[in-house]
């Protein structure tokens, strides 16, 4: 028999339960050995709520489908639920499609012990914390991504709230274009220029392999007869996987003035891999795949300086260590959770503005020396002054509720107008090929609205690149017209670089019994490249 909950609801910005009449709320919860919980065990808000942080979403029962969790505010439970199709996954703290989640019948993330790191008077020298079991150690040691307290509670404290090491709080004093930029809220704009001369610029991406696949939707997209107001050539960002990806295409993409960055280099369909990832994992992936798309795009001019973390699981510290050794200057990976008015991209030196949405809750926590393209998710309300609050999405094909072209298209103008109306914050509209190419009027839908923003003389599609060169240098819209930053590759014609790429049949012992072609106007190498072999000369011989 379920057990029965009785609410009263308030509709404001979500759905808020509180207790109807008095009576305590009855939560089947589980037992040290799965079951539910004895019959006539009533904990109240406050029981449910204690020790629990404020943005952990929690399931009241394991019976239903999934979707429903709540979260605790002051003194009422907040519910959200996730749109039809999708459940709730306790440990990434996100909706996602229901077959990839495996832990409905969790109630909640599993407890660590935690660091004691808040009393009333300090229980540890000067520069030393306390380890749960009241072990002092030195402060630097917390959240060094090795264990050294004995219950190994110094690495279980490491959000981007709780790290005692994390990046300090924004400061404007301390951080000047063009190497740093922050908000205490992340929706100033920089330079402090008046909304109406801020240009509103839209970035198209699009995640994954390039090829026969998706050459034509890109050529048509970007067919080099729309242009920007400045007179130049509209410009997209694509994040590239190696596996399948032409690289005769992606070096014809480089040529006429597209940003080329790196979507990682084996693609691993295990999320867990992304997000608990050394930092010689993201070393070999991310420096690796620009390795390749280098050497087999022949893109020589050191351009390739932006990642964006698979399933969009960024790595934490470990990933952003890596990426300032390897010089990589920004990640288009962290997503910001819906909101009234966007959020700016900002620099890594301080605290990032918003919560660590989504993202397997592992957002950098220390200080780092790059930019975080924030990925602002979309309204995907079908009527935004009547629809009831929905969870926004991210990459445009994740917004499930959109199934015609006369939904993409409402979608796509309400979110302009969301940005545009507001701070002008950079509009993202992240994409992967196959769900434009699903259907022709969602392809025929962005064209139309790409064709109907040119027609103004204040929105530019624009590079990541590109959006960092203006927040550098802040430039309003009656002078950007000469704005040398945006002239480079401006009106690209002429041929491709070759018109009969080598399609090398290649094998790697990294990948035993697959032979896979691939397309360069380079060499053919020995090997496929792959992970330990990224250039495809083959392994070095072991040292006895």
């Amino acid at each position: 028999m379920a057990t029965i909950y009785k609410f009263s609801i308030l509709f404001c910005v979500g759905l808020i339960f509180t207790l109807a009449n008095g009576e305590p709320l009855r939560v089947k919860r589980q037992n040290e050995d799965g079951g539910g919980a004895n019959e006539g065990e009533e904990p109240s808000v406050e029981q449910l709520c204690e020790g629990r942080p404020g943005d952990e979403y929690f399931r009241l029962t394991i019976e239903g489908d999934c979707r429903d969790v709540v979260r605790c505010t002051r003194s009422v439970l907040k519910q959200i639920s996730c749109p039809s199709g999708l459940a709730f996954d306790i440990e990434k703290q996100t909706c996602d499609w229901k077959a990839k989640v495996t832990n409905c019948d969790q109630l909640e993330k599993p407890r660590k012990i935690l660091p004691i790191l808040k009393t009333d008077e300090p229980v540890c020298p000067e520069g030393k914390l306390s380890c749960g079991n009241g072990e002092c150690l030195d402060k630097s040691l917390f959240c060094d991504d090795k264990p050294d307290c004995k219950d190994e509670s110094d690495e279980n404290a490491c959000s981007v709230d709780s790290d005692p090491n994390r990046a300090p709080d924004c400061d404007p004093t301390q951080c000047a274009l063009p190497d740093c930029f922050c908000s205490a809220d992340g929706t100033r704009i920089p330079g402090a220029i008046e909304p109406n001369q801020v240009p509103q610029m839209i970035t198209i991406t699009f995640n994954g392999a390039v090829n026969v696949d998706n050459s034509d939707l890109y050529d048509e997209i970007f067919n080099g007869n729309r242009q920007n107001p400045n007179g130049c050539q509209i410009k997209g960002t694509f994040f590239v996987s190696h596996k399948y990806t032409n690289y005769a295409s992606v070096q014809e993409l480089h040529r006429k003035g597209h940003e080329i960055s790196v979507f990682s280099l084996t693609h691993k369909d295990d999320p867990k891999y992304w997000s608990g990832g050394s930092y010689d994992d993201w070393l070999a992936e991310m420096a690796g795949g620009r390795l390749i798309l280098e050497r087999f795009a022949n893109i020589s001019d050191g351009s390739v300086i932006g990642v964006r973390a698979p399933y969009l699981r960024v790595g934490g510290n470990k990933q952003f260590s890596m990426m300032t050794d390897q010089f990589f200057v920004y990640d288009a990976s962290i997503t910001a959770s819906l909101g009234r008015v966007p959020i700016w991209p900002y620099t890594l030196y301080f605290k990032m503005p918003h919560k660590c949405n989504g993202n397997a809750h592992n957002c950098p926590s220390k200080s780092h020396p790059t930019w975080e393209m924030v990925m602002n998710e979309l309204d995907r309300r079908d009527d935004p002054t009547f629809d009831e609050s929905l969870p926004g999405c991210h990459m445009v094909d994740s917004c499930s509720n959109i199934q015609t072209g006369e939904q993409f298209g409402r979608l796509l103008r309400h979110n302009f107008n969301r940005h545009f109306s507001t701070n002008r914050a950079p509009l993202g509209l992240h994409f992967h090929a196959s769900w434009l190419k699903s259907k022709k009027e969602f392809k025929d839908e962005l064209i139309k609205f790409i064709e109907e923003m040119l027609d103004r003389n204040d929105v530019y599609f624009v590079t990541m690149l590109q959006v960092i060169q203006w927040m550098q240098n802040p430039t309003e819209l009656t002078s950007l017209r000469d704005f040398q930053e945006w002239k480079e590759k401006c009106d690209v014609k002429g041929q491709p670089y070759c018109s009969l790429p080598n399609a090398c049949p290649l094998t790697t012992r990294e990948l035993p019994g697959e032979t896979i072609r691939l397309f360069t106007c380079m060499e053919c190498p020995n090997n496929y490249p792959w992970n330990l072999d990224p250039t495809g000369d083959g392994f070095s011989a072991k040292r006895k």
